[in-house]
């Protein structure tokens, strides 16, 4: 086969991240080739330079013989580059034809040619092997199986030579993977090129043809043979690291009451029949994949998500009202993304500290601010935020230290429950050792801790007790100590658990 695609040296920064470090991939005209990575690893940066969305800080790009550099999605689709990506980028008011020709519609003097597109589009759907899908339906009204037909549909509408699938069988079930699988398979005879992307390897075993491998940035491996290529080796590419992590020693520890109790947690689609405790003093890690359920399984436990089964604090039962419930009964949850979900920027540490709080200082309808600020200044100083500042910005900070800035905030009020929601992304190698030491000493202290990370050896540093989530469902709980990163992320990958 002939190279359809060659990158060399791809390097990305970003503030503050060097995101690719000198990324080779290639890729033949009819086959599939696998990008594999951690989370982090570099993927989604790679394929949205060959997208369009951003622009190589340096390496080249040579597609069909020459040389190019996608400015943008418009662009890298006129070049025959499409990329689909899992979160499916369709328009559920449009209609499945109107979707397909979105950016390139049938019209002539300026007005739409519904009937030209239709049968278009009924044309492109009858070459997928979905003669069933009208060209009329709103997109809105498709099944996850269904929509994803009509973006492949749409990439080529454009005659994609090479097509990048980002998680294409996320939300798909058993059978209807089984139908994409054809789909591709029919398209690379046709000698499209398939870059796909997927944390199962099952998949890649069955519908790759080659592997590359990235971890921290680089490409560790290139080329190397999906179906021969031995699990163990994939594993260990994929796991080396350049990041230290320290934690805290792990000395005897004890462990209070039962302060949490999960029984048979549901959201449709997402996760299903979770159940397990938390305890006073004791860390519980969830493990698994972006797209697992285990941040949306902290935010039906916080109630900020719709679920059925039981969530129980301290054998009361939580029921159904909300945020403002959990809070009161001594839930704290620091986000994901604290920037855009817990942080005022703009306002002080003090502010920040005191916001889930300030009822607390509330007198004759004024607050204390005097209260307030010696409230805050004694967190600044047990949590060690610098620059020790209460009235500072809190924008000014580190990531570190915002973050320290959230943990204090639920402190004020003596939580029984703190859910921590991957807590060291975008924290410096330092940084992540101090919070450490502070979620270690916390529990110590009698809280409780659920906790969420997509860094395995995070979640095995930290927790005393682990759960592997894999596509909704836990399919180990056991002592972080029985553990190690490619056990687990044997299980995560393959889905069986250990015995």
């Amino acid at each position: 086969m002939t190279e359809l695609l060659v990158m060399r040296g791809i390097v990305k920064e970003f503030p503050g991240v060097r995101a690719l470090d000198g990324v080779d991939l290639e890729v033949r005209a009819g086959e599939v080739h696998c990008l594999l990575g951690q989370n982090g690893a570099g993927k989604s940066t790679l394929i949205k330079i060959l997208a369009g969305v951003h622009s190589p800080d340096a390496g080249t790009i040579t597609f069909q013989g020459r040389e190019v550099r996608p400015a943008s999605p418009v662009d890298a689709l006129r070049l025959g580059l499409s990329t689909i990506y899992q979160e499916l980028d369709l328009v559920d008011g449009l209609s499945v034809a109107e979707n397909i020709f979105l950016g390139h519609e049938h019209a002539r003097w300026g007005f739409l040619r519904r009937a030209s597109a239709n049968r278009a589009a009924r044309e492109v759907l009858g070459r997928l092997g979905h003669p069933e899908i009208r060209p009329t339906t709103e997109v809105g009204r498709l099944s996850p199986a269904a929509k994803q037909v009509v973006s492949m549909a749409r990439a080529l509408s454009h005659d994609a030579r090479l097509i990048v699938m980002d998680e294409p069988s996320a939300a798909l079930a058993h059978d209807e993977v089984a139908n994409l699988f054809r789909i591709i398979r029919e398209l690379t005879a046709q000698g499209v090129a398939v870059v796909y992307i997927s944390h199962r390897l099952e998949e890649i075993r069955e519908i790759g043809d080659r592997v590359t491998v990235l971890k921290d940035g680089r490409a560790v491996a290139v080329g190397l043979p999906a179906k021969e290529t031995p699990t163990s080796r994939i594993v260990s590419l994929m796991t080396g690291r350049n990041v230290e992590y320290v934690f805290p020693p792990r000395g005897p520890r004890t462990f209070g009451e039962e302060v949490l109790r999960v029984e048979n947690l549901g959201s449709p689609g997402v996760f299903h029949d979770v159940s397990f405790s938390v305890r006073a003093g004791e860390i519980v890690g969830l493990a698994g994949l972006v797209g697992s359920g285990r941040s949306e399984i902290l935010e039906a436990v916080y109630g900020a998500r719709p679920h059925t089964g039981r969530v129980l604090l301290q054998g009361r039962p939580v029921g159904r009202g909300g945020t403002r419930r959990t809070v009161q009964m001594g839930m704290g949850l620091a986000p994901e993304e604290r920037k855009a979900q817990a942080l005022l920027l703009d306002q002080s540490v003090t502010s920040n500290i005191t916001l889930g709080s300030l009822t607390r200082y509330a007198k004759a309808g004024w607050l204390d601010r005097a209260r307030e600020r010696a409230d805050a200044r004694e967190l600044v100083r047990t949590l060690d935020i610098r620059p020790p500042d209460p009235e500072r910005p809190i924008k000014t900070l580190s990531g570190g230290n915002q973050q320290k800035a959230v943990l204090a905030r639920w402190l004020l009020n003596e939580r029984k429950l703190l859910l921590l929601d991957e807590p060291t992304r975008g924290v410096d190698v330092g940084a992540r050792a101090e919070l450490y030491g502070v979620i270690r000493r916390l529990a110590d202290e009698g809280i409780a801790v659920l906790l969420v990370s997509s860094e395995v050896p995070e979640v095995l540093g930290l927790a005393d007790r682990v759960l592997v989530i894999r596509e909704g469902h836990v399919i180990h709980e056991g002592d972080a100590t029985e553990l190690d990163e490619h056990a687990v992320l044997d299980m995560i990958m393959e889905g069986s658990a250990v015995s």
